[in-house]
């Protein structure tokens, strides 16, 4: 692969397995295309999928894997912690090597306009792609969800930018752009109250006054009677990974809550582990040439 492009695209279904299968299947075994990593959650009841390519066969795989999904997921009978307004919710694209951001746009609004075209959906494109600035923002598009879309449609200020200006009546509505690397972390809590998850999230994101380049909300995961501030850093070059997590302790320390545990969902660039191992160890002008795997890779 000369020109490698990243895609993230997040599915609406986390719990039937047979349905995750097809939903991944077009991305299995293709040529000029490499499945990554695929992780489902049953209480988000969510599907994220990390797949790099070059540009054509890439949309091509990416295209088919949104009809799956349009076909398989109903969300009249969805229920998740994660927000969510289509069976295909979110599909940025990712320039990686030898791909400028502007080609990266190109693409994401070229599968848009197809995407509308084939399967009858409505679809917005939000950050890089946004068509307008309050456009960019993934919550602003996806405030009301699924349930809420049949009237946010219609008003003029949220007309699609391709397809119908009413939700498929089963898959709702998508939002297809380009971005920067995302790394998707959570931090989860010892209780089992919401509340709590949710006033931290508010703290630590940067729409309530947070850290700059981080999103939140808190989710609780029943199956283990805990709670957690699921976590969006859309630029870890300029927010690092340890301050959200030591945000979070601060936070929950007032309410005598600890942190139990994090995780990453999906794939993450080794800069950003490095980055925050290297604040835990206090290592003093380390930098990734020292990274054997990245001189390898050189």
């Amino acid at each position: 692969m000369n020109r490698i492009i990243e895609c993230v695209p997040n599915f609406s279904e986390g719990r039937d397995l047979q349905k995750i299968d097809e939903i991944v299947a077009p991305f299995r075994a293709r040529q000029g295309v490499k499945l990554l990593d695929y992780s489902n959650d049953e209480d988000h009841n969510r599907l994220v999928v990390t797949v790099v390519g070059e540009p054509e066969p890439l949309r091509e795989a990416v295209l088919e894997a949104i009809g799956v999904a349009v076909r398989l997921i109903d969300l009249n009978t969805h229920k998740g912690q994660h927000p969510r307004m289509g069976a295909v919710d979110v599909v940025p694209f990712i320039p990686i090597k030898n791909v400028t951001m502007e080609e990266a746009i190109a693409l994401s609004k070229e599968v848009a306009g197809e995407v509308a075209k084939r399967y009858n959906l409505p679809v917005f494109l939000y950050e890089k792609s946004a068509s307008a600035p309050y456009r960019e923002n993934l919550a602003a598009i996806r405030k009301g969800e699924f349930e809420g879309m049949g009237e946010k449609i219609k008003q003029p200020e949220w007309h699609p930018d391709f397809g119908p200006a009413e939700k498929h009546p089963t898959a709702g509505t998508v939002a297809i752009g380009a971005r920067m690397p995302l790394v998707a972390y959570n931090v989860n809590l010892s209780t089992p109250n919401l509340e709590i998850a949710h006033d931290i999230a508010k703290k630590i994101r940067f729409i309530g006054g947070g850290l700059r380049y981080c999103k939140a909300m808190g989710v609780e995961l029943k199956d283990r009677g805990i709670t957690q501030v699921s976590i969006n850093m859309t630029d870890f070059t300029h927010t690092a990974l340890y301050r959200a997590f030591e945000l979070v302790r601060i936070e929950a320390r007032r309410y005598g809550v600890s942190i139990v545990g994090s995780e990453i969902i999906g794939l993450v660039p080794m800069e950003a582990l490095i980055d925050t191992a290297s604040y835990y160890l206090g290592l003093e002008n380390f930098s990734m040439q020292q990274v054997l795997e990245a001189r390898i890779m050189e």
